[in-house]
Parts: C-alpha cells; sequence; structure tokens
C-alpha cells in the first residue's frame, strides 16, 4: 500500500535520477515536472481520502468481525435541534452510535453532550473548531485543539477520550504528529454518506446501503432534518436485515476512553 514515505522515497529516487541524466546527458527537463506533478496529485489524494490510510492509519472498517455488526457515526455535534432526535431513533431501534463532538459545541450544549454517554453511546474528538481551513494548521494548532476538546470532554465526565474522527477526514503530517503527541486513535469511515450535500435522502440512503457489509463504519451528522429522515430508514433497513449497530470500540474490540 502507498503512503506518504514509501511514495516520498520512491519520487525522490526517481528525480534524482532525472536530475542526474538531465545534467550529465542534457536530458529533457519535461519527465522531472511529470514526475513532480504525480506527487503532488498522489499526495492531495492521500491527503484527502482517509480511507488510503496514506499520512497515518485510521479505523476504516472492520472486514474481519465475525458478528452482524456495523457502527453508525455522527460529526459535528451535539445539535440541540437535531442530536435529541437522533438520540430518540437510535433508542427506538435498540441501537448504538459513536458521537464524534466538536469542543465549542460541547461547550456549548455540555447536558446534551452528557446524555449521549447516558444513553450508552461513544463519544470522541471531532477538534475544537472544526475550521474550514483546518488542513492548514500546524503541528502546535493541531495539536491544541485536540488537547482543548479532550480537556473539556475529561472536565465534564472524568473521560479521557481515545477515540479521533479528523475534521473533513483531512490527513497530513501535522496531523499525524499532533496524534502522536495526545495518543489519540484516528477514526474514518467505509461509507460516507454525503448527508450534508444537495443529494436526496433517498440517494444519500442508497449510498450506505448499497452492498453493505458487516464491519462497515458510516459516516452521518446529527444537523439536519435530511440525516434525521435517512437515519430512520437506515435503522429499519439493518432491522431488516438483522445487521446490528454498535460503537466503534465494539466493532473494533478497541477502548474508546484511555
Amino acid at each position: 500500500m502507498l503512503n506518504f514515505r514509501s511514495v516520498n522515497i520512491i519520487i525522490s529516487l526517481i528525480l534524482i535520477g532525472f536530475l542526474i541524466a538531465y545534467y550529465c546527458f542534457n536530458f529533457s527537463f519535461i519527465p522531472i515536472l511529470i514526475v513532480i506533478f504525480i506527487w503532488l496529485i498522489l499526495t492531495a489524494c492521500g491527503s484527502a481520502f482517509i480511507g488510503w490510510n496514506y499520512h497515518f492509519k485510521s479505523l476504516n472498517a472492520n472486514y474481519n468481525t465475525d458478528k452482524n455488526h456495523v457502527a453508525i457515526t455522527f460529526d459535528d455535534g451535539p445539535n440541540p435541534n437535531f442530536t435529541p432526535r437522533v438520540l430518540a431513533l437510535l433508542k427506538q431501534y435498540n441501537a448504538k452510535a459513536t458521537f464524534f463532538c466538536i469542543g465549542k459545541h460541547i461547550e456549548a450544549h455540555p447536558d446534551l453532550f452528557k446524555s449521549i454517554i447516558a444513553q450508552k453511546h461513544t463519544v470522541g474528538n471531532h477538534t475544537y473548531s472544526h475550521a474550514n481551513h483546518f488542513g492548514f494548521f500546524s503541528t502546535a494548532k493541531v495539536t491544541s485543539e485536540l488537547q482543548q476538546t479532550s480537556t473539556i470532554i475529561k472536565q465534564l465526565t472524568h473521560l479521557n477520550v481515545s477515540l479521533y474522527r479528523p475534521a473533513f477526514g483531512i490527513t497530513n503530517p501535522n496531523i499525524k504528529r499532533a496524534l502522536k503527541m495526545t495518543g489519540l486513535q484516528s477514526v474514518g469511515w467505509s461509507k460516507r454518506s454525503l448527508d450534508t450535500t444537495a443529494l436526496s435522502e433517498k440517494t444519500v440512503l442508497h449510498r450506505i446501503t448499497n452492498n453493505l457489509k458487516k464491519g462497515d463504519v458510516i459516516l452521518l451528522h446529527d444537523t439536519s432534518e435530511k440525516t434525521i429522515a435517512v437515519l430512520e430508514q437506515l435503522l429499519l433497513f439493518l432491522q431488516q436485515q438483522n445487521i446490528e449497530s454498535v460503537t466503534i470500540d465494539s466493532l473494533f474490540n478497541i477502548k474508546a476512553y484511555a
């Protein structure tokens, strides 16, 4: 599997060879530009697609599980308008989920955050600000955001969270270093619903249920009316297929809290 380190080594060796050929044999400079372009494309895609595990390993799915389980995850809450409705639906269908919460939203709605935990769901770190330019933060800034959110959770619940969901699914070397410093485990997904886009409820539901397999990790957001409608249909589908929604720590048999 290609990753940031192996790609850099391969590209560097190729570039050295081309540079030697260029200076010694008047070799064309165009192949060098092509190699640099390929490196840029690979790095951009590797940073954008968490499933590549390009910069660091994330828990994207567990297809080795022998149980008929999937994990539904929610990003960007807690949201006072939609999170309570998500919790009600999960309770109705006896399903468990994992909520990756934004620090500033936890601060704004502490009782709602506590209710997620009280209902036996798992919570994780989803940065403090979820800034649109989070992918350009320095290592120090990323670390600060993660520590700030973990501290808020610890003060409210006495729990040391171990799980982290990258904002927008973006990964890079700065985030890798921040994870090493904070000891957080990155969690990705294998089923991206795109419920925050203009796609219809039907299309979003199809993206999730089409070829759904045991061990899949589903990405949703507890932030919209569309997601509520999709979630209800999804939970009914899982019930009909005899598939159980469990927390991330249960699916991967890991600890959610240190």
